[in-house]
């Protein structure tokens, strides 16, 4: 069994106010997951779910996958624009630290060809158990959020 790669980073959560802040997220990728994902886990309890792959191409170009959008910005940063129920939340990256993560991701995963076999999965949105989320919804509209997601794109994340 091959080893959780997790890191800690920092990223700036892009308010529409003049300031930005720096908040701690959590980048995680188990290299025995076949579908190849990683979670980047943000301090309110959520967890996105997406491909490894709109995060590495999402360094070079532009780049939309469901709920999920990702961009360059300059040469040194990067863009993740996530969409969900609550409205949208953008962070800003240094690129560098996504590149190290991507290259220990690569040390630990086979080589195969990048879609070879496979069809990309949609981006997902968890909340961890473990954190209380930052709206609490009655639970007679958690149908109506599943629909919402699925025509989204968005599948929720299992596990």
């Amino acid at each position: 069994m091959s080893p959780v790669i997790e890191e800690h980073a920092r990223a700036r959560l892009i308010t529409d106010g003049p300031l930005t802040r720096p908040v701690p997220v959590d980048l995680r990728y188990d290299p025995a997951d076949e579908r190849r994902t990683v979670h980047i886990g943000l301090p309110d309890g959520t967890d996105w779910a997406f491909g490894r792959d709109l995060l590495e191409r999402g360094l070079r170009t532009p780049i939309e996958r469901g709920a999920v959008r990702i961009w360059p910005c300059g040469r040194t940063q990067l863009i993740v624009e996530l969409h969900s129920t609550d409205g949208v939340e953008v962070f800003q990256f240094e690129i560098r630290t996504l590149i190290r993560f991507l290259a220990r991701t690569r040390t630990q995963t086979p080589a195969a060809p990048p879609d070879a076999g496979r069809t990309p999965q949609p981006p997902s949105r968890t909340t961890r158990p473990d954190t209380p989320s930052r709206t609490t919804r009655p639970d007679k509209s958690a149908p109506q959020e599943e629909d919402a997601a699925r025509e989204r794109g968005a599948q929720p994340a299992h596990g």
